[in-house]
């Protein structure tokens, strides 16, 4: 880069134009503010029966009733604005690619700007590890490569000839220097039309919170009209229409389900919580339940399966190849060695080419201690990489200063040119070069040659007397625990296909290494001969697809959905973004993912582990059978208060249930317990069962009968010990306060054979975790309290009983745990399922 510099744009100017265009700052997504998120949650039908109910206790005047129910509201806004507040922070802390640093030329000076404050037309300086922040024209370069992968999904750099070229937004500089004139920003770049595409794709539904408002629905109209009838019947029967009103909210209190939405959220933001412990983090609470319907995992192969750096792979010296997979420690033979060390002869001392790093690594390994490593020789010229001549060379002076060495590297044929080689050793360079790439291997050749210190070097490097040395084959190496997770998916009954930009030897070869199915690669060529029929007929069975664009990532997750398909789809770069978003999951690398890539999924790995996506799945598969035996819980719990609350009245006893008790039952037992099943951790073999149908409900008819056999015991247990006490001649305060202990009691008991789908007399008792025990500790504590304590039993409109009284009426309660165990073995757990706990 010999000719001036340019003096770049006036502070002024830059100035006036960021106030006219702009920042320069992708907008795929804007943060939310609080108002809006708490706005996105009091709009859910669930709250807002919630917020019904309470305003009309208010209304009524009991000022106790309506606060209780109020606070759920407050309770379920603080979570799910915690969750999502502690999200969007995560993600901010993230921002960093679409707006990196820049070195620009201002005034004539070399200024560290922000990346935002980038404009047109500003002369930016580039260096070997840069963030390339805009769109724009090369105006010099030296040796300039980028690495592109995340527009193009190409592992390898792309070498930069000279002034004229383009470069891209979001790219990194991988070796070299250049200087570039910006010609894009924002949204107006490669990157932020790519970005900009996203808005077309609507965001998937969450099944999960259709079915709960389905059922929250018809508990609404069950429970209004019950409530209507037991006014009726309490206003016919016994007169006094007050009483009736509040025996019909009563009533009301124990069928509406505002405790449904508290335990979903719960679950939810707590398996978020759990995922964010093991570096994943949730974007979008419904991609945790969908997460057990995955059928599919599409993954890009750059940067995905692999590590995005390149290793030596194999070295060819003559007719000798040397696969160096677990090549042990010194041992390399010795016809590899000047391969090695010309190789990294001809690459930078402190490289950021992957590449060039893969040969220092190498011989870091294996010539160390040797005299193939040169620390006392100093580097005197560089012949860069052109458009002409695709090698460069480096010429090294000697320790004593007699002898200066050159080592050239590049494509195999430039380098056989270089060597002047003879027809017959081209062709057979040729076909060791074919072999190599056949592998899915980057290829390149190294040669040497030596130069009298006293003669001047001459201006080509052509000009020197090269001698072939060798090849080297690199490949970007497969993340270490991909082939395990990729197994551990195919027991699960997950599908894996690889979606790539790559080469489709490439390809390939890392998915053979990943343990990806694979009988067929189509490309993208292949594809664009294929009409949208065709397309979902080959998404069936292909599991790999190379040269892949954009739009066509896209098209094949469409593709997969309209198959019927679950599709989680995994990727890191900009290209990924549109299929990200459309996928039913998706899931972006944090690390080396682009901005736009994270705000278009659904989770994003923190830790870039292609593991920790089998993890997730386990968590979300494990969520959701939690969730359902808390839900078969729930309505089981359900069904006694509702008796207890008309059955008096049908038999003309005194009531037992007043809203008190209710928000008591709720407060302690229904969402408090919801914490027991979350913890629940499930079947060892959740991940061998096939992923759950799209169309499988939350709660199937068979579970639903099993909640109603065993709430139906409970409701009759709990009626029979109470009308025999009413018959034994105790008073009715004394009577209801033990019926009251029994329900109690009896809904804790039901907590050991609703936490598990297994109908063995030894998962009663077995894996109970320590919060299953603190919940069930503290509630019986409570309800000895508001029982036994006179002052706190008159409150509840109770008189205290005796420790005879009270011992006698847990014992009832809690004796119901092996009948309601008995109930769930005859049953068969609610009929079998795969997948669940």
């Amino acid at each position: 880069m010999n000719t001036p510099l340019p003096d770049g744009l006036t502070t002024a100017t830059a100035k006036q134009r960021h106030a006219t265009e702009g920042p320069n700052e992708l907008t795929a997504s804007q943060r939310r503010s609080l108002r809006d998120m708490a706005w996105d949650v009091v709009r859910e039908p669930m709250f807002l029966l919630l917020i019904g109910a309470g305003a009309i206790y208010l209304a009524l005047g009991d000022t106790h009733e309506a606060l209780v129910l109020l606070g759920f509201v407050f309770i379920i806004m603080g979570v799910t604005l915690l969750q999502e507040r502690r999200t969007d922070n995560a993600l901010e802390a993230l921002r960093d690619l679409s707006n990196p640093r820049a070195k620009a030329l201002r005034d004539g000076q070399a200024v560290r700007i922000p990346g935002r404050e980038v404009v047109r037309e500003d002369v930016l300086m580039l260096a070997e590890g840069d963030r390339i922040p805009a769109d724009g024209d090369l105006l010099q370069s030296h040796e300039l490569a980028t690495d592109e992968s995340m527009l193009t999904g190409e592992s390898e750099p792309v070498a930069k000839q000279g002034a004229g070229e383009r470069v891209f937004a979001g790219t990194l500089v991988v070796s070299g220097q250049g200087v570039m004139r910006v010609t894009a920003i924002g949204q107006a770049t490669s990157l932020g039309h790519i970005g900009q595409s996203l808005g077309t794709i609507a965001l998937q539904a969450s099944p999960l919170r259709e079915e709960m408002a389905r059922l929250t629905h018809r508990l609404v109209v069950i429970g209004s009209a019950l409530c209507v009838l037991l006014m009726g019947l309490f206003w016919l029967m016994r007169g006094g229409l007050l009483d009736a009103l509040l025996s019909g909210i009563t009533l009301a209190m124990g069928v509406l389900p505002q405790e449904l939405p508290v335990i979903m959220i719960v679950f939810l933001a707590l398996a978020a919580r759990r995922l964010a412990a093991q570096q994943v983090l949730t974007r979008r609470l419904n991609a945790i339940e969908t997460l057990g319907q995955t059928t599919v995992l599409c993954v890009d192969k750059t940067g995905t399966l692999t590590q995005n750096r390149m290793a030596v792979a194999c070295l060819v010296a003559g007719d000798h190849t040397l696969d160096t997979h677990n090549l042990p420690l010194s041992a390399l033979p010795e016809p590899f060695h000047q391969l090695l060390e010309y190789a990294v002869l001809a690459s930078e001392t402190d490289p950021h080419d992957p590449m060039e790093q893969a040969f220092h690594q190498l011989a870091g390994k294996q010539l160390t201690g040797t005299e193939h490593l040169h620390p006392d020789w100093t580097l005197a010229r560089e012949y860069e990489l052109s458009s002409g001549l695709l090698t460069m060379s480096h010429v090294w002076r000697s320790a004593d200063g007699t002898l200066d060495h050159v080592a050239a590297k590049g494509a195999p044929e430039a380098v056989a040119d270089l060597c002047h080689l003879p027809e017959a050793q081209r062709q057979h360079v040729a076909e060791q070069a074919a072999r190599l790439a056949d592998r899915g291997l980057r290829v390149l050749a190294v040669a040497k040659a030596s130069h009298p210190v006293a003669q001047p070097w001459p201006g080509n490097q052509h000009d020197f007397s090269f001698e072939w040395v060798g090849m080297v084959g690199l490949a970007d190496p497969l993340r270490p625990e991909v082939p395990d997770a990729v197994r551990q998916c195919r027991a699960a009954g997950i599908r894996v296909v690889m979606i790539t930009g790559d080469h489709p030897r490439t390809a390939a070869a890392i998915a053979h290494q990943a343990g990806i199915d694979m009988h067929e690669v189509l490309t993208g060529a292949d594809l664009l001969n294929l009409t949208p029929a065709e397309l979902a007929q080959r998404v069936a069975s292909v599991n790999v697809f190379a040269r892949v664009k954009p739009d066509q990532k896209l098209a094949l997750v469409e593709a997969l959905k309209a198959r019927g398909e679950v599709v989680a789809m995994t990727g890191d770069g900009v290209n990924d973004a549109p299929a990200l978003k459309a996928a039913h999951i998706g899931i972006a690398m944090g690390q080396r993912g682009t901005d736009v890539a994270r705000e278009a999924a659904a989770l994003v790995l923190l830790n870039d582990d292609f593991a920790t996506i089998v993890q997730a799945i386990h968590r979300g598969r494990r969520t959701f059978a939690n969730l359902r035996q808390a839900m078969v819980y729930t309505l089981a719990v359900h069904l006694p208060i509702i008796g207890l609350a008309m059955l008096p009245v049908l038999f003309g006893l005194p009531l037992v249930l007043a809203p008190l008790h209710i928000a008591f039952l709720e407060l302690v037992i229904d969402p408090t317990c919801s914490l027991v099943f979350e913890a629940e951790t499930g079947n060892c073999n959740l991940m061998g069962e096939p992923p759950r149908g799209t169309s499988e409900p939350l709660v199937s008819s068979q579970l639903v009968g099993l909640s109603l056999m065993q709430g139906g015991l409970v409701t009759a247990a709990v009626m029979a010990v109470y009308m025999w006490l009413l018959n034994s001649g105790l008073a009715a305060t004394v009577s209801s306060n033990m019926a009251f202990v029994v329900l109690v009691a009896a809904n804790a008991a039901l907590i050991l054979p609703s936490r598990s789908r297994q109908t063995s007399w030894r998962s009663l008792w077995a894996g109970l975790t320590p919060v299953s025990l603190w919940v069930l500790g503290g509630t019986l504590l409570a309800l000895t309290a508001i029982s036994t304590v006179p002052t706190l039993a008159q409150g509840f409109g109770f008189e205290a009983l005796t420790a005879g009284q009270w011992a006698l009426a847990m014992a009832a309660g809690l004796g119901l745990v092996m009948p309601l165990q008995l109930l769930k073995h005859a049953s068969g757990g609610g009929a079998a399922h795969t997948g669940q706990v």
